[in-house]
């Protein structure tokens, strides 16, 4: 304990010390996940949209969707393929963040609809989809970090927790939405 009048900081026995979190420790967990997330979550919409990295593109893509039970199969392989690549590059940069996550959270709700009945476990599981729907909520709850362009942003430099459960709530009442139109 340090005395108002002196510089000396004394350490009482027997009490414990705790070392301070770093800030930067966070920061940089943050972004190692934004970037793992974000980059696979690009690529999967890279796949559904241009048929990148041995994807069926949007015509495979759109029967998928259709087969599944929804409505306009190409359309939506459209709109799950821009969710998926632009929530995902968001993550990767750390722009709009929340947003990006919801993103990611509202397709994912979806693909866990289409899966679920086959299992916890790959192939068939949903383990796969639920560990991307719960790393995205995460972003969407603590922010991006430090290392993000979401800092350079007057509203969003500090992020808050409101922002990002308002995101989610969005990002799955709008998946919601299109779960009520699948057959």
């Amino acid at each position: 304990m340090t005395s108002p009048l002196s510089t000396v900081e004394t350490v009482r026995i027997g009490a414990s010390t705790r070392s301070v979190p770093s800030p930067h420790g966070y920061d940089t967990g943050l972004l190692l996940l934004r970037l793992a997330l974000g980059l696979t979550m690009a690529a999967h919409g890279a796949q559904k949209l241009f048929g990148w990295f041995g994807g069926p593109g949007l015509d495979g893509t759109g029967q998928f969707f259709t087969m599944s039970g929804y409505p306009s199969g190409r359309v939506m392989a459209v709109v799950a393929g821009l969710s998926e690549t632009l929530g995902g590059l968001g993550l990767v940069v750390g722009l709009l963040t929340p947003l990006a996550a919801a993103a990611v959270v509202g397709t994912m709700v979806n693909a866990l609809a289409v899966k679920w009945g086959g299992g916890f476990f790959a192939p068939k599981g949903v383990e796969y989809e639920l560990l991307l729907t719960a790393g995205a909520a995460a972003l969407a709850l603590t922010g991006p970090g430090r290392y993000a362009i979401d800092r350079l942003l007057p509203g969003l430099r500090t992020h808050r927790l409101r922002y990002g459960v308002v995101a989610l709530v969005l990002g799955v009442v709008l998946a919601g939405a299109v779960l009520l139109v699948r057959k």
